[in-house]
């Protein structure tokens, strides 16, 4: 549970907390980082806070967000809406997105699931990374535990 950044998620470890400032459209914002591996596979959740809950901010850091996971991979993403649940019961509107290209300086093949979206200060992204295609069931049950509060 994190109660700072407002969701829920079972990783598979103790998670590495990482903080950075990152700039969105000119605006500089703070991205946090909860990271977990299980074997070769690296499951971890990024929040950016935004200075306020407008929309268009939003929209700019989720688009921010999806091009970088794509210039990452050097992939386009085969991209489709999805329902993120809510702690309390409910959802909201996400996006989830599969990728599969090359990176790091060897440019390993990798694998990634996203899910990227938007809740009052906070924006978003789930992501799950393999060398290679992991378990459905893994990648199910980390998404399916991912609540916003």
């Amino acid at each position: 549970m994190n109660d700072d950044q407002g969701y829920t998620v079972d990783l598979p470890a103790k998670p590495s907390v990482d903080e950075r400032q990152i700039d969105i459209g000119g605006t500089p914002v703070k991205m946090s980082m909860q990271t977990a591996e299980a074997g070769e596979v690296v499951f971890a959740v990024g929040t950016i806070t935004l200075p306020g809950d407008d929309p268009q901010a939003q929209h700019t850091a989720l688009e921010f967000l999806r091009t970088g996971l794509a210039r990452n991979l050097g992939a386009a993403p085969d991209s489709h809406a999805t329902q993120i649940p809510l702690a309390a019961g409910g959802q909201v509107p996400g996006i989830e997105m599969t990728f599969a290209g090359k990176a790091g300086p060897r440019l390993e093949p990798r694998t990634m699931h996203a899910r990227i979206v938007a809740r009052g200060r906070h924006v978003y992204q789930a992501v799950v990374i393999a060398g290679k295609e992991p378990p459905p069931e893994q990648v199910d049950q980390f998404f399916e535990s991912f609540k916003l509060f």
